[in-house]
């Protein structure tokens, strides 16, 4: 059964060179919303996520709300294994998917064909088994023969498309995502919509990060909200 245990999380950023820049520490502090750490003369530590502590279980839909900066985002990171604690225990039970930023792993010379299997391994998956889903993957993404194609020739819709179809295929027990995807065109987005609703209601866990109020408390049970990397309210709905 899926489970996240975090206990007294930690993510520091060193910024090296700007302990004795007043200027631009003041526009770092208001464009991440994080705390500052002057270690020296020489470095300064944004506090990204600072003493958290959260235990998520099986059927919670959790909700993360807070400004930009808040620690949203880096701590749905840290979950999936993209950033490191500074300090503290993160102990994730489960398989995980993580829709933040469709994109990564994939090659601009590479075909799209070539790209689901890239994305695939970015992703965790075997190339065999990511390579049963090819058929399916391209009948999602709705791009037919562009998939021969270098995604260097693809629009920026095209290639959250081909994204979003690879993400979503990977079967998972706990669910990441930051935002509720659109993805393309009306058409394009209801089928997306229809997908998300489906791989949520499969996960035994997801963790929405989103600014829209409205849609954590139409799809979440549980709502954390974060401000400057502390949680300040965790209430069930």
């Amino acid at each position: 059964m899926a489970q996240i245990h975090i206990e007294q999380l930690h993510v520091d950023f060193p910024i090296f060179g700007t302990a004795h820049r007043s200027l631009k520490k003041s526009l770092l502090n208001l464009s991440t919303g994080g705390k500052f750490a002057s270690l020296s003369e020489k470095m300064t530590v944004i506090k990204a996520l600072d003493d958290v502590s959260i235990e998520i279980d099986a059927g919670c839909r959790l909700g993360l709300l807070g400004h930009n900066g808040s620690g949203k985002s880096t701590l749905l990171k840290v979950l999936a294994g993209v950033y490191a604690p500074a300090r503290g225990q993160v102990r994730v039970d489960g398989r995980v998917a993580a829709l933040l930023d469709l994109s990564l792993g994939m090659d601009d010379e590479a075909s799209g064909y070539e790209n689901i299997l890239l994305r695939g391994v970015y992703l965790g998956v075997p190339p065999k088994r990511m390579q049963s889903k090819v058929g399916l993957i391209a009948e999602e993404s709705g791009l037919g023969e562009y998939l021969d194609l270098p995604i260097r020739t693809y629009s920026t819709g095209m290639r959250m498309r081909l994204g979003f179809a690879i993400s979503t295929s990977i079967e998972a027990d706990i669910l990441l995502m930051d935002e509720w995807l659109l993805v393309g065109d009306k058409e394009f987005n209801q089928q997306a919509e229809r997908k998300l609703n489906q791989i949520v209601k499969n996960s035994e866990i997801l963790i929405l990060a989103s600014h829209q109020q409205q849609l954590i408390h139409k799809i979440c049970n549980r709502v954390i909200t974060l401000q400057k990397g502390r949680v300040i309210s965790d209430r069930v709905l």
